[in-house]
């Protein structure tokens, strides 16, 4: 990382700020604008006796207890996750120089979107861009492109690209075409040929959750979300908060800022960017990805082989 990256407290936004501009204001604007769960909770109905602050329509900051979550019907979060969180627009970078192929991020995406063993929202690749380089390690998820073709394609309009950059799926919409698998020049997408890890009658029996796509669902599709319910809520997606090697940052380049999941630093996008030559995956395409990588240069750990099976590209 160069000098200029390393920013003082004074000179960047706090990963507090950044946390409370990324998420509060956004994500409890979306709780308290289902209206239903909110005016329970402040009613006193059902309370759990855990306080959550939340923002209110009219821009204040309130402690209302966490039923209000809880009261959030399947129709809520069907509109909330359509819409996004607005103002927004999240990026991902993925610095390849950091990679080791521990696949914490792979194991901590498979817990939180409940897939089976021998799926993936994101992939650890092994590449070795010609016979004269030395291989490195690079995780693949959704690139959540500004011009996806996945969208394009599907008929019923089961995948959608919302106003905060995100590209989601409504497994509820979903009539298993694989459109979307065709049009995608990534492979980011899973089809599920097999009942769902958690198939019991209460698991099928939940809320569909469109920003976690939980639960999942036989013959539909499934992808990375980049963990749209955490973000809601204020967090960074699941991969970059389980890499231990400060892999992934997560951010908003409407806000100019990232921040790393394991130093849990806050820097400037561009200057992440353009400092370390940062690009995109297949720029040609035209696809216009949201996920940027950081070249794996000045590489903090040797490569090496892993007992793991790899997918080679």
């Amino acid at each position: 990382m160069s000098k200029k990256e390393r920013k003082s407290p004074e000179e960047s936004p706090s990963r507090r700020a950044f946390l409370k501009k990324m998420g509060l204001a956004a994500g409890a604007v979306a709780m308290a604008g289902g209206g239903l769960g909110l005016a329970r909770a402040l009613a006193g109905d059902g309370k759990t006796g855990e306080q959550v602050r939340v923002m209110t329509t009219d821009g204040k900051v309130v402690a209302v207890d966490s039923s209000a979550i809880a009261e959030r019907t399947a129709s809520e979060m069907a509109s909330e996750g359509r819409e996004g969180l607005r103002g927004k627009k999240f990026v991902m970078v993925i610095d390849l120089s950091r990679c080791r192929n521990a696949r914490k991020c792979m194991l901590a995406c498979q817990d939180h979107h409940e897939l089976r063993p021998e799926q993936h929202h994101i992939n650890v690749l092994t590449m070795q861009d010609s016979p004269q380089t030395a291989p490195y390690h690079m995780p693949k998820p959704c690139f959540h492109c500004d011009n996806p073709p996945c969208t394009k394609v599907c008929p019923v309009d089961a995948t959608y690209k919302r106003q905060d950059g995100i590209v989601l799926i409504d497994n509820e919409r979903c009539i298993g075409c694989r459109f979307c698998i065709a049009g995608c020049p990534y492979s980011a997408r899973v089809f599920h040929w097999h009942h769902p890890l958690k198939n019991s009658p209460e698991e099928r029996a939940r809320p569909y959750d469109v920003e976690a796509n939980v639960p999942q669902r036989l013959g539909t599709i499934t992808k990375c979300l980049f963990s749209a319910d955490k973000v809601r809520l204020g967090e960074l997606p699941s991969c970059v908060s389980a890499c231990p090697n400060g892999v992934f940052y997560f951010g908003d380049v409407n806000e100019d800022a990232v921040t790393n999941g394991t130093t849990k630093q806050t820097v400037r996008f561009s200057e992440l960017i353009r400092d370390n030559h940062g690009y995109t995956y297949f720029e040609d395409l035209g696809t216009l990805p949201q996920v940027f990588y950081l070249p794996p240069k000045n590489r903090v750990f040797p490569f090496e082989e892993s007992s793991e099976e790899t997918i080679e590209e």
